[in-house]
């Protein structure tokens, strides 16, 4: 036989996902439920969970540094560490060094990667919310960007399955502009949370509610139930928040189908003209530094938004000289995040007799009431609060240089009422907020590194106004003090929401994904990760991942079976 045939034939999967973030994990474990022979492809590390979390239970005085990293250390994370996303001892083995994979900004953005088995699964803040109909059907509604292909109710029963398998604890509220999923019991807001919450029903008709997050409230699908120990980024023991670690990797693992192969860098994929398909990927052995190929009949890229960007654009071909499936011009174009950092903390006198048990991992969210039917605002979109309340505790007293007695005496009891909140507003998508390609600067691996140009815009800014003053104006109304407003000056990339490089559409021409997230003209090639988003909304964005990748799987599976790709 042919060697090349052989290598072809040792290296041939039914499908092929790259990427074990939040949406590669849920393709891995769908395409591999459905029959099918899975590729996993990782660029980064092998994790297991639970034996490859290093720091999961040490406390405090067991960390080097107090936990800080060293100052010749730190120069290896500049960028990620100027956002004041603190790389500590205790989890910088989950970050990238920004030495050995960097990137260059036209204007400023905060790209905070994480490059392991898992990807930033281990690492995400867990809000979990869906987007609704309004989300959907914005664009076409205002002009802005271009119409969805899908509505909710494309994508309804999708978030009810993965919400299902996930475990998303949180309360029904019965609003449109956030519609209810599938509920474990949600977690306790504290008295100060329920004040707030009170006032702003009383005097605003406005909604307070417990965050919906993927931290079980109870023991769900073979994972334990959370602690409060508030220590996710390090890792969960008890597999109590979700991640492709402890809930969707191990679903594929156990079908027998599963095929994970750590330390490989997709670089391209491979395009075949007279097929019209996608036939396999080409990667780096991210240990060895040789290339390989892998074949398959259908592709997932998930390699989170930019990567999948990255490879998309890296994909060079007679048929595609500008990137795979870039006929419209518009792969790279149309970066999206979220834009944060803007609200208002206050302090509370009262409820002196109250505390709360534990570290609990979320807080509040204030869902978005602002140009809610008709627009009534000088900006259009929305925003919503995340936000929480607290007592100060023991370094307040070192905090105020006190020391002796005059410490013991005032650590007698917590210290006072304090809450703050800041929101995540929406950012519309922009055709020159875009990314490319830098071929003259390549990584240690030699890839090609990105370029970044893309900023918040009119819009964003005649947002943020509302966003502090309203918040301040809420935490005045429930009484309390020393309310300080702030609107902190952020980039895209800061709010780890990266969206819309590689936008879904009803045109070609306008558009790289069609309705079921396949490349317009190379239908076995899928994408279900931030880069397929068409707007961004202001809710958290991973969930409506989790729905369209077991959505798409679905397809592709359903599809490859009747011979169709």
């Amino acid at each position: 036989m042919n060697l090349n045939l052989r290598a072809k034939k040792n290296n041939s999967y039914d499908a092929i996902v790259v990427g074990t973030g939040i949406s590669g994990g849920w393709a891995a474990k769908e395409l591999t439920e459905k029959g099918l022979n899975t590729l996993v492809l990782e660029r980064g590390r092998d994790v297991k969970h639970v034996k490859d979390y290093p720091t999961m239970t040490k406390d405090p005085w067991e960390l080097p540094n107090a936990d800080l990293v060293s100052d010749e250390e730190a120069q290896h994370y500049e960028k990620q560490m100027r956002t004041g996303f603190t790389i500590r001892e205790s989890i910088k083995h989950w970050w990238v060094k920004d030495t050995d994979q960097p990137y260059d900004e036209v204007k400023r953005f905060d790209w905070i990667r994480g490059y392991h088995v898992g990807g930033r699964s281990l690492l995400w803040g867990r809000h979990s919310y869906r987007l609704s109909p309004m989300d959907f059907e914005a664009p076409l509604n205002d002009g802005v960007g271009i119409d969805w292909p899908i509505r909710y109710e494309d994508i309804e029963s999708w978030y009810s399955y993965v919400e299902k398998f996930a475990g998303i604890s949180g309360q029904a509220e019965g609003l449109p502009q956030l519609p209810d999923g599938e509920f474990l019991p949600p977690m306790e807001l504290n008295c100060v949370e329920n004040h707030l919450k009170s006032s702003m029903a009383d005097q605003f008709n406005r909604v307070l509610t417990v965050g919906r997050v993927a931290n079980l409230t109870q023991p769900h699908n073979g994972r334990g139930q959370c602690q409060h120990r508030n220590l996710c980024m390090r890792g969960c023991p008890y597999g109590a928040y979700f991640s492709s670690n402890a809930a969707t990797l191990p679903a594929a693992e156990a079908t027998g189908n599963m095929t994970l192969r750590p330390n490989s860098i997709v670089n391209s994929v491979i395009y075949d003209p007279e097929l019209g398909k996608a036939t396999g990927v080409q990667i780096i052995d991210a240990e060895t530094g040789e290339m390989e190929e892998f074949y398959s009949k259908i592709i997932f890229l998930n390699a989170s938004c930019m990567n999948t960007t990255l490879i998309m654009l890296n994909s060079i071909s007679d048929r595609f000289p500008d990137g795979l499936g870039n006929d419209s011009g518009q792969l790279g174009r149309n970066v999206m995040d979220h834009h944060f950092q803007a609200g208002a903390e206050g302090e509370y006198d009262g409820f002196e007799e109250e505390y709360y048990w534990g570290r609990r991992p979320n807080g509040f969210y204030i869902p978005r009431y602002r140009n809610i039917g008709n627009n009534d605002r000088d900006y259009i979109r929305g925003f919503g609060y995340e936000g929480s309340a607290s007592r100060e505790g023991w370094q307040r007293g070192v905090a105020e240089m006190q020391i002796g007695s005059d410490l013991k005496s005032s650590l007698t009891k917590p210290g006072n009422w304090t809450l703050g909140m800041t929101a995540f507003g929406e950012m519309l998508p922009h055709p020159d907020n875009r990314v490319w390609l830098n071929h003259d600067k390549t990584d240690k691996w030699g890839q090609p590194t990105l370029v970044f140009d893309a900023e918040f815009r009119e819009n964003e800014f005649k947002m943020r106004e509302d966003m502090k003053n309203d918040a301040a104006e809420m935490l005045e109304a429930a009484g309390l003090k020393n309310i300080n407003m702030f609107d902190i000056p952020n980039a895209p990339g800061h709010g780890i929401h990266e969206m819309g490089t590689a936008r879904m559409g009803r045109e070609p021409k306008t558009s790289v994904l069609n309705g079921m997230n396949q490349i317009h003209s190379v239908k076995n090639v899928f994408v279900t990760d931030g880069a397929c988003m068409t707007s961004s909304a202001c809710q958290n964005p991973s969930l409506t991942y989790m729905a369209l990748t077991a959505r798409a799987a679905d397809y592709a599976a359903d599809q490859l079976k009747r011979g169709d790709l």
